[in-house]
């Protein structure tokens, strides 16, 4: 027999057993996509108002009349979105996931000035466990609490209201067409200056969240699902040793170094306030001032700077499914290695031999899931005294790979003080952020210096040159900018310009029949990563119809044979 007190905890969403009630909130499905869409137009699209608003006066009443047809918009777009996948058993689940991921995708956007278009996503879907580790700092505690634990803790106490399955159906179409009529009806109210927002800055649509992750998560996997199903389209079938391979008496190694967020502002060689590559600066580099990357991020700088054409014909699609110059290099007889101490090499070494610093155990460089980058030089002496023929060896740098400057380098290159060490970068100055950026350029000069001294000590057998570019800069807190990753369109200077130099052992430059003054007076100029892949064909003296003369840097500083190139 039931008895009445037990009907009555079960009524109320109580224990039976303890007698406790429990207190429960009945709503429909359509309700709760309505709050969590009102919620979310409230608390996660600050960045997305904040652009929206730039030019605009805060006492003026169409200001304010923008601002509600705008949140009424978004109200209505995600709310028209979620109802055309949630149910009554998939609704909880949906909205567990959203809140969450809405909380931490709010925090980065605010915290760093991030952009959350398909370019970051891949760029966060494939960075390793260490990396992802750091963002996630005590900072990030207060928003989870506030916007997703406590919405979380709410929403479990909601118990949907069932309906018959004709009436649920009819109901669910009905506010769905009124959800697209009151997107509609804003949208005509802003059209004008909302329609000429979006085409004169295309980039705010990725600040609309959740709306911005979800569109570019579901952009990123379509790529992929369509780059997964077709091999990538070999390039530089015709690449063939050139003359130059029959005169050499030694073998020849180019080391090409993927440097890591460094940005050109902060470079010692290019005259920063702050000597940051004081051992460079004591050595023969050739340094390049004025070099454009490619994109703000590894995800699209590193297969672009190995693409024929790169930012100048920018196509993501193209690159993606093609091979790189590394496979170009490979089809000529060059021996391609690439050793990697970051998130991998984006698919440019696909089938190549490459390995990773950590696999390698180097002694005392590798703590807390990353390596120092010294690990890529590890083993380096007896690679070289084993070295035959033509070789291209690529170190892919961790470098200054944010938000943890300061794990980035020893203790020993601590020079600038204080420096931030924490995580999170809004728990320090930007002066403490700056100076433990420069100790890891610091640490970065100690590294490829000690690469061209480990280089030119085997000079007497082999022929050695260093390239070394970074892949993307940072921004240090210039105009509340942090990180990098910004659209590309709107990116500012700090993360689009990069550091570069060069080097050449004795013997490599008069094989190569190089004119080192000719090259100073030519890195006075400005470049880019599109320089990169003809200039390394023409240093490792690869023949192929890919290859463009006006983009090779050396092109008009050559002489003999490889100038016929």
């Amino acid at each position: 027999m039931i008895r009445p007190s037990s009907v009555s905890s079960l009524l109320l969403g109580g224990d039976a057993c303890t007698g406790r009630e429990r207190f429960t909130v009945p709503a429909t499905v359509e309700q709760l996509l309505l709050v969590a869409s009102v919620f979310w137009a409230l608390t996660a699209n600050r960045a997305f108002f904040g652009t929206a608003l730039r030019d605009r006066a805060l006492s003026d009443v169409q200001t304010w009349s923008f601002v509600l047809a705008l949140g009424v918009l978004l109200v209505a777009v995600h709310f028209f979105l979620l109802a055309l996948v949630a149910n009554r058993w998939t609704v909880k689940p949906l909205l567990t996931v959203l809140i969450v991921t809405t909380a931490l995708a709010s925090h980065f956007m605010q915290a760093y000035g991030v952009y959350l278009d398909p370019s970051m996503l891949r760029n966060v879907i494939r960075t390793d466990v260490a990396e992802a580790r750091e963002l996630f700092s005590w900072g990030l505690l207060p928003q989870l609490l506030v916007y997703a634990v406590l919405p979380l803790m709410l929403l479990w106490r909601v118990e949907i209201v069932r309906r018959p399955r004709l009436r649920a159906m009819g109901i669910r179409l009905g506010l769905l067409l009124l959800a697209a009529v009151v997107a509609g009806a804003a949208l005509m109210v802003v059209f004008k200056p909302f329609s000429s927002l979006m085409r004169n800055h295309k980039e705010v649509r990725y600040l609309i969240t959740p709306a911005n992750y979800l569109w570019s998560l579901a952009s990123v996997t379509a790529a992929d699902a369509r780059g997964a199903a077709a091999p990538r389209r070999a390039i530089g079938l015709d690449a063939a040793p050139g003359p130059g391979w029959a005169m050499r008496r030694k073998p020849t190694v180019v080391v090409l170094v993927v440097g890591e967020t460094a940005r050109a502002a902060n470079w010692g060689l290019n005259g920063y306030a702050r000597q940051t590559t004081p051992e460079l600066a004591r050595l023969p580099v050739i340094n390049f001032a004025k070099v454009t990357s490619c994109g703000t991020n590894t995800e699209v700088s590193v297969p672009c700077m190995f693409a024929p054409v790169g930012r100048r014909d920018y196509n993501e699609a193209r690159i993606s499914g093609s091979e790189s110059l590394l496979h170009v290099l490979a089809r000529a007889g060059v021996g391609v290695h690439w050793r990697d101490n970051q998130s991998g090499c984006k698919g440019v070494c696909e089938g190549l031999a490459n390995e990773s610093v950590a696999s390698l155990n180097a002694p005392g460089l590798c703590v807390g899931g990353h390596c120092f980058d010294a690990g890529l030089l590890h083993g380096l002496d007896e690679r070289l005294a084993g070295a035959s023929g033509s070789q291209l060896l690529v170190l892919h740098q961790l470098g200054n790979h944010g938000p943890s400057y300061y794990r980035r380098y020893p203790q020993a290159f601590a020079r600038f003080q204080p420096a931030c060490e924490d995580d999170d970068l809004n728990r320090c100055s930007r002066e403490q952020i700056v100076n433990a950026f420069d100790n890891a350029l610091l640490y970065t000069d100690h590294v490829l210096a000690t690469l061209i001294a480990k280089l030119q000590a085997q000079a007497d057998k082999v022929d050695s040159a260093v390239v070394y570019v970074s892949d993307h800069g940072e921004s240090l807190g210039e105009n509340n900018l942090f990180l990098h990753g910004m659209p590309y369109a709107i990116a500012p200077a700090e993360q689009t310009s990069v550091p570069m130099l060069m080097w050449f052992s004795e013997g490599f430059r008069q094989t190569g029949a190089i004119d080192v003054d000719c090259l100073q007076r030519r890195a006075a100029k400005p470049a880019s990563h599109d320089h990169l892949f003809h200039t390394l064909l023409a240093l490792l003296d690869v023949r192929t119809t890919l290859y463009e003369h006006d983009w090779d840097l050396l092109s008009s500083c050559r002489g003999g044979a490889v100038a016929a190139l």
